[in-house]
């Protein structure tokens, strides 16, 4: 009967992540009584089988998606699966169906945060390529309840974001080429000795939380005060999290975000809904041509130029809404 692993290691990733992943795997070490998982941010949908395929190239451990109940087995790379987030619990893993976080699921923080509970001191962070801050607060997680902490060096990384999110936010064990990782996970796990440290009691809950579907009001206000935000998501008040070393928010439903990924929810938010006006006033503007054009025939000048100063002036309306439209899909984030 196979034991669940002592240790595990989690790794996150999202732009320019497989090509990392690939190099990373092919130096782990065969033999240690360690599993490893991994989020990557890449396409919603069919993407895993691409992943577990190239990763299979690189290394001669067994690579799989992780499926929902099935055992944790050493000396195994597991991929999250496309739109589940994934979770560890009793040795298995859990797949979560809940609200995106930080515009992702599954999320780096989730499956970050699910590791320093099931495992704590035991658990070994890893952040690689990508962008934003996602899994700066996972690895506090992990971090808090004892575990090791790595980053790519972001001098190597294709999009240093993440890596240096988690760098500038607090304190990790290590900045790591990708030859490097193998060695100094062995040596990581070899000096932890005894048993797992206590997991903060946020920690816990808020892993709870990835668990459901949905959550309670309730549920929220363990871990987070309101704040003067709306959920660009679902509309409902979010509420920011106490305690972390990013600041972040949660809707009582379940998503989260870090202040950067708010704002570049929000501009989407606004974007889609200005689409959306952008179409109804195009129509507008056709149907007011088409009015002014039937005045006239009928002989209606002054009705025709009333429909023709207003069709003018939506089509100024337009180029005004398409210029804001414009500066919001090249918004960037400092």
């Amino acid at each position: 009967m196979n034991k669940p692993p002592k240790f595990i290691v989690v790794i996150g990733a999202s732009a320019g992540g497989l090509n990392a992943l690939k190099e990373m795997v092919a130096h782990l070490e065969k033999g240690l009584d360690v599993a490893y998982c991994i989020v990557l941010h890449l396409s919603r949908k069919g993407i895993g089988d691409f992943v577990v395929h190239s990763l299979k190239n690189a290394t001669t451990m067994p690579c799989s998606l992780a499926s929902d109940g099935g055992k944790i087995i050493k000396d195994h790379i597991y991929i999250a699966r496309p739109n589940q987030h994934l979770l560890l619990k009793d040795g298995k893993f859990l797949m979560g169906a809940g609200p995106e976080e930080n515009r992702f699921r599954p999320s780096i923080d989730v499956l970050f945060r699910s590791a320093a509970v099931e495992y704590s001191s035991h658990a070994v962070g890893i952040i690689l390529s990508g962008m934003l801050d996602d899994g700066t607060s996972g690895m506090w997680a992990i971090k808090r309840s004892g575990g090791t902490c790595f980053v790519q060096d972001p001098n190597e990384a294709e999009y240093p974001d993440m890596p240096l999110s988690v760098i500038n936010n607090m304190e990790v064990d290590d900045v790591l080429r990708l030859d490097e990782f193998g060695k100094e996970i062995c040596k990581a796990l070899k000096l932890k000795k005894g048993k797992k440290k206590p997991v903060p009691k946020e920690v816990v809950n808020e892993s709870i939380i990835a668990e459901k579907t949905a959550v309670t009001i309730d549920a929220i206000e363990k871990i987070a005060n309101v704040s003067e935000f709306a959920c660009p998501d679902c509309g409902g008040n979010l509420w920011e999290v106490k305690g972390d070393i990013v600041k972040r928010y949660r809707c009582h439903i379940g998503h989260g975000y870090t202040e950067r990924d708010l704002v570049v929810k929000q501009a989407e938010a606004a974007g889609n809904t200005l689409w959306v006006a952008l179409r109804m006033m195009e129509e507008r503007k056709h149907l007011l041509k088409k009015l002014q054009l039937d005045s006239a025939k009928k002989g209606y000048k002054s009705t025709s130029d009333r429909h023709t100063v207003k069709h003018d002036e939506m089509e100024r309306h337009i180029d005004k809404l398409k210029k804001i439209l414009f500066d919001l899909q090249n918004y960037e984030t400092d």
